[in-house]
């Protein structure tokens, strides 16, 4: 079998109420899928995490590099490209588009053997995830506390056992809110919190402190990705677990992560860090270092696909035993038009349980007019 095509779909959608988070507004999302094409008519399909059109044209470049390859060398065509443009890229955008291309390449390898993607990786330890709701962002107009409430009930209702709260607005403000939220969902829902690393340390923990007697299950991302003196600083000072890696990559990066001691749960991005093939060591060299995992995931069906399937074998939050604490999917409730448009079954939750897609592959089987539909 050898590769005939890679394809690139960059896809817009307008967002009917524009939302923000501590450092960007959004009134546009957008979503960038590799198909990979081969001489026996299998087809695969990956995403890039990332600026679209920026990871297009990395994409683009790449797959020119490997038409005529057999996709199931899937290592190999990671390592090749990788020691190609090492020179200029180990993390950041290069590795963004080779996520892409290899998630591809397991959907490929999962059809061809008619087979999930993660038996392929190793087999199954859950068939199903919990999964917490991703929102409660802020709003162009309103009372920020009213419609934060009201949605935050609404995920208890739907029966999310977990959230995560976005914060980075200012230490007060966000105490203020956080303690709202815990009085609004109660004491057995989990809370998270979420700066995306919009403070310095000496902001960071005297928010943590502030909201530790909340019971706070994690505090991501409260210092920048780069300062991890930052982050050693804060898990010091908190006891509450410090949450990051959606902006690190590979192997060798979440390495430095791990050997600073600076975060208690890693969140590598199946569509950035490097690819399942890479997520997987990640997930592995985690464990290894007594280390919890969970995925950052942020796009559309095919990296929610991609990130379940990797989620069938993370390991556990702890040694084995009869209640081992189980790695939580990210299930991002803000509006996407995209998000499950371009699926032919989209992926849902029931009472805050999402079900592992089993078919070959990654799972899933793409809207091709829903791909016309969202082209800018």
């Amino acid at each position: 079998m050898k590769i005939t095509a890679v394809k690139t779909h960059l896809l817009s959608a307008k967002l009917k109420e524009p939302f923000s988070y501590s450092r960007a507004r959004y009134d546009t999302r957008t979503a960038m899928l590799v198909e990979i094409e081969t001489d026996e008519g299998i087809c695969g399909w990956g995403e890039c995490y990332g600026p679209a059109r920026i990871t297009k044209a990395v994409v683009d470049e790449l797959g020119s590099m490997i038409i005529g390859s057999d996709p199931l060398n899937s290592e190999f065509i990671w390592q090749d490209l990788y020691a190609r443009l090492r020179d200029h890229g180990q993390k950041g955008l290069l590795i963004e588009g080779l996520s892409g291309i290899d998630i591809a390449l397991w959907d490929i390898r999962g059809k061809y053997f008619d087979v999930p993607a993660y038996t392929l990786l190793g087999g199954q330890l859950r068939s199903e995830v919990q999964a917490y709701a991703t929102g409660l962002y802020r709003r162009d107009g309103g009372n920020a506390a009213d419609y934060l409430a009201e949605e935050a009930a609404s995920y208890v209702e739907q029966g999310f056992r977990a959230m995560k709260l976005k914060v980075g607005f200012g230490v007060e403000e966000d105490y203020r809110i956080t303690r709202l939220i815990r009085e609004t969902i109660g004491d057995d829902v989990a809370l998270m919190v979420d700066a995306n690393h919009a403070y310095d340390a000496v902001a960071a923990i005297a928010l943590a402190r502030k909201i530790e007697p909340l019971d706070i299950a994690w505090f991501e991302e409260p210092v920048p990705p780069e300062d991890l003196d930052g982050y050693r600083r804060v898990k010091a000072a908190t006891s509450i677990p410090i949450a990051g890696g959606e902006c690190e990559f590979t192997r060798y990066g979440f390495k430095n992560v791990i050997s600073a001691q600076a975060m208690d749960i890693l969140q590598p991005d199946i569509c950035a860090a490097g690819g399942l093939s890479e997520c997987k060591k990640i997930a592995d060299m985690a464990q290894a270092f007594g280390i919890r995992t969970n995925p950052h995931v942020w796009g559309s069906g095919v990296g929610i696909a991609a990130s379940l399937q990797w989620m069938a074998l993370v390991p556990t939050h702890t040694p084995v035993s009869l209640t081992p604490a189980q790695p939580l999917l990210e299930f991002d409730q803000t509006e996407h038009p995209i998000r499950q448009a371009i699926l032919q079954s989209p992926i849902t939750h029931h009472r805050g349980v999402v079900q592992i897609p089993t078919a070959p592959g990654l799972g899933i089987d793409i809207n091709r007019d829903a791909l016309a539909f969202f082209k800018p």
